[in-house]
């Protein structure tokens, strides 16, 4: 694994080696005994994903190389080429990108340091797929036969583009529920009313209405009651199915604000464990690009039939 930019590029041992070395990591987290230069490049905003990749740096011992888009040379016309390699010309050896384009990668097939996708338009989020791989890992130990219920605003969404194929791919039975407007139809997925999802599902995953993604503000003001969870559907699910968010979460809009933190939410675990999985990722990226440290033990045990 030279760069990080999909879960598709993952064999599915990849995948439960990084789930098993975040879990291993969440509990004893090891710090790089040599200097390491990292560089966080976030073109779109974000809280979660940003923060929790600072905090998996911060515990691996690694040094965050400051950047900040509006007072960098972009402003001039430099392209997110120059500015990658800029950072790898003085020094910086691992790139964790964020942008607004849907391939932005495609752009950096030349640099000689390793990448991470942070986002990519509307159609990848890596990171955060993994996150939500490694929550309900640990829910139910397997994916295989578990109905998952993706709902929301799935046309605009990175999180359902990445999380519907790798769900499938592990052996989950993977549902969409959206308002028609929200319909993603290249994705391969049925689609369900949520009144179905909630009795269905195994794990309910609901998406935010991504307003900054669309060309006309969306009103909002009866789409709980239509498109949402509402307390009322929340009592008709399994006895042991869960929700989750990948955040940030519009509350009293895809979700009553009451059940984001109610016993069956997994919504902030995600984010807790957002960060071991990032830690697992960059560790076996320096892994790859020959950057190993002695004190750092990779496992590699054979998860292929897991």
């Amino acid at each position: 694994m030279k760069h990080f930019i999909s879960v598709d590029s993952l064999s599915k041992e990849e995948i439960f080696r990084l789930l098993h070395q975040a879990q291993k990591l969440q509990k004893n987290p090891e710090r790089m005994k040599e200097k390491f230069f990292v560089s966080n490049l976030f073109f779109e905003p974000s809280t979660r994903t940003k923060m929790s990749f600072i905090i998996a740096q911060k515990k691996l011992g690694l040094d965050i190389v400051e950047f900040h888009p509006d007072s960098s040379s972009l402003l001039k016309g430099e392209t997110l080429y120059d500015t990658a390699k800029t950072l790898e010309a003085i020094g910086v050896q691992l790139l964790v990108i964020r942008h607004q384009a849907d391939n932005w990668f495609s752009d950096l097939q030349q640099l000689n340091i390793p990448v991470i996708n942070a986002g990519a338009g509307k159609a990848e989020h890596p990171t955060q797929c993994m996150s939500d791989l490694l929550t309900i890992y640990q829910e139910f130990g397997s994916f295989q036969g578990l109905n998952i219920v993706i709902a929301g605003d799935i046309k605009h969404s990175r999180v359902a583009h990445s999380n519907a194929k790798a769900l499938t791919r592990l052996g989950a039975q993977v549902y969409f529920s959206a308002a028609p407007e929200f319909r993603a139809e290249e994705l391969d997925i049925p689609y369900v009313s949520m009144d179905e999802a909630v009795e269905i599902a195994d794990v309910l995953m609901l998406l935010r209405v991504q307003h900054e993604r669309h060309m006309n503000k969306m009103e909002t003001s009866n789409y709980l009651n239509r498109f949402g969870l509402t307390k009322e559907r929340e009592k008709k699910m399994k006895e042991k199915a869960i929700i989750m968010h990948p955040a940030p979460v519009n509350r009293g809009v895809e979700i009553d604000s009451d059940l984001v933190e109610c016993g069956r939410s997994r919504i902030f675990k995600q984010m807790e464990n957002g960060v071991g999985i990032r830690m697992a990722i960059m560790l076996t990226i320096l892994e790859e690009w020959g950057k190993k440290d002695e004190n750092i033990n990779y496992e590699r045990k054979n998860f292929a039939a897991i």
